[in-house]
């Protein structure tokens, strides 16, 4: 009865929330604003769109859409010392972001902030590196560290034997101005580069924490996170596990639900599938998982509002992956204890974790 009402509660407040988090933002003066056309319009534009993602040589329904990782020597900031079940420190790391967009519309446009061309995260180290790591990937419009240490159990997977580290994704927290773009946002070309750029700069973070000794490089991610957690597992066959937690599946529902779309019902969903398909390109269902359903986890709140439970279902059917539920919502997460104990079993089960 207590848990019923506190999901009750929780799916309340992330209707009022959501509702504000996904307002859409005017464009500058002088600027086009995508969400003011017409139905016509806006079909017109997206099937311009999707036939250039189409044709494009660098898209197929592998990697290839996908930049390679680079090697990285990163810029590493002492942060302060840690004291646990060993010695540990905590560094802030910085590296270039050798990244150029796939859509030349846009390249001055999305390459025009210093700030997001920087990579950046916060690594929680033991002593000895040779040890399982987790990345965490943060919602949107979230990253700021001092918050994702709060969200997080970083202090409770460091004591079982992780190194962790905080990745930001683009356009966040470190990452952005008052003059950046949001990703995602209202332009799907910059959404797509948005989770192009992700995905590179996450590979390229993995591939500096194995040059340093990790024993393996595993990843979850909430909301936002949770889709580029699942994207990620599309691409990667080296993951050590993937964890989508309450994670978002489809930008075109998201948009949908959040009034969006114009006209008609039968227009509006015309508009969804429209957008769905220039989304294609960086879409998990787009793509083959290349991790085994047994090292996958999807997990879900019963009164989320914000990304409702069918996403999760949805890419855990696409996965084969198991899908647990906790209670609460998708910002008052009362339930995330039986979440992370749900998280423990599966590393356990992997053998990624130190005896206590």
């Amino acid at each position: 009865m207590i848990r019923n009402l506190l999901t009750s509660a929780a799916s309340t407040f992330d209707t009022a929330i959501g509702s504000t988090l996904l307002l859409r933002r005017r464009s500058r003066p002088g600027q086009p604003d995508p969400e003011a056309l017409g139905h016509d319009e806006r079909i017109a534009r997206l099937a311009e769109l999707r036939e250039m993602y189409d044709r494009s040589e660098h898209y197929s329904a592998d990697s290839s859409f996908f930049p390679p990782y680079r090697k990285i020597t990163p810029t590493i900031t002492p942060v302060r010392s840690i004291f646990g079940p060993g010695p540990g420190k905590v560094v802030d790391i910085t590296w270039p972001s050798d990244f150029d967009v796939v859509c030349d519309d846009i390249r001055d446009k999305y390459l025009a902030h210093p700030k997001n061309r920087s990579g950046a995260a916060r690594l929680f180290l033991h002593a000895n590196p040779s040890r399982p790591v987790v990345i965490l990937i943060h919602g949107y419009l979230c990253g700021q560290y001092p918050l994702e240490e709060r969200i997080w159990p970083v202090q409770w997977l460091f004591e079982r034997g992780l190194d962790v580290a905080l990745f930001v994704l683009p356009f966040h927290a470190v990452r952005t101005d008052d003059r950046s773009p949001r990703f995602p946002g209202s332009d799907p070309r910059l959404t797509n580069e948005g989770f192009r750029q992700a995905i590179h700069d996450i590979r390229t973070l993995s591939a500096y924490l194995r040059e340093r000794g990790a024993e393996s490089v595993g990843v979850m991610g909430m909301s936002l996170g949770g889709y580029t957690t699942s994207l990620l597992a599309t691409l990667d066959d080296d993951l050590a596990f993937a964890v989508p937690i309450i994670p978002l599946a489809s930008i075109p529902e998201i948009a949908r639900s959040a009034g969006r779309f114009v006209g008609s019902p039968e227009e509006q969903t015309l508009q969804c599938e429209a957008l769905d398909a220039v989304h294609r390109a960086v879409s998990p269902f787009a793509r083959t998982p290349r991790i085994d359903p047994d090292r996958m986890l999807v997990l879900a709140a019963l009164g989320d509002k914000i990304t409702p439970i069918e996403h999760a279902r949805k890419l855990a059917d696409h996965f084969g992956a198991s899908l647990e539920t906790f209670h609460g919502g998708h910002i008052l997460q009362f339930g995330r204890a039986d979440a992370f104990r749900s998280v423990g079993r599966l590393l356990g089960r992997l053998g990624l974790l130190s005896a206590r």
